[in-house]
């Protein structure tokens, strides 16, 4: 006999978003340490910043719908790579509820062989930048 729907799940239950408090890194230093707790804009630049430096696919911790893909663009010509790159970065960062848009991508190749990127992340919090360097 298959179930009836039961009057609990007819109840107006409310989803709730659930809370950007974290442990906070200590990124302005460069050393990773968690340092406290960080909540809000603070914690949307922290997590920007671990999905586009983590690499999709490589970590068994992390869900494949989580980081970016830029390893394989080593040896493709720059004018695949830097669309490619806004590509992936604003498919990576979009998987974010919080995210609501990544915008004014700005390339500069200041080596050879290295894209230099900066953009913009409008989220439910604010609009914060950030930047990532990739080999080509």
């Amino acid at each position: 006999m298959i179930p009836s729907v039961t009057p609990l799940l007819n109840s107006g239950l409310k989803i709730a978003e659930q809370p950007t408090l974290t442990w906070g890194l200590n990124l302005q230093e460069g050393d990773d340490r968690v340092r406290g707790q960080t909540d809000n804009l603070a914690a949307m630049r922290q997590a920007v910043y671990k999905i586009i430096n983590t690499e999709r696919y490589n970590y068994l911790i992390y869900s494949y719908a989580y980081g970016v893909e830029l390893a394989d663009l080593f040896g493709q010509p720059v004018s695949f790579v830097c669309p490619e790159i806004e590509r992936r970065i604003t498919e990576a960062l979009l998987a974010d509820s919080r995210i609501i848009g990544v915008s004014g991508f700005v390339f500069d190749l200041p080596r050879r062989g290295v894209v230099h990127v900066s953009f913009a992340v409008q989220t439910v919090f604010g609009e914060l930048t950030a930047e990532k360097e990739v080999n080509y």
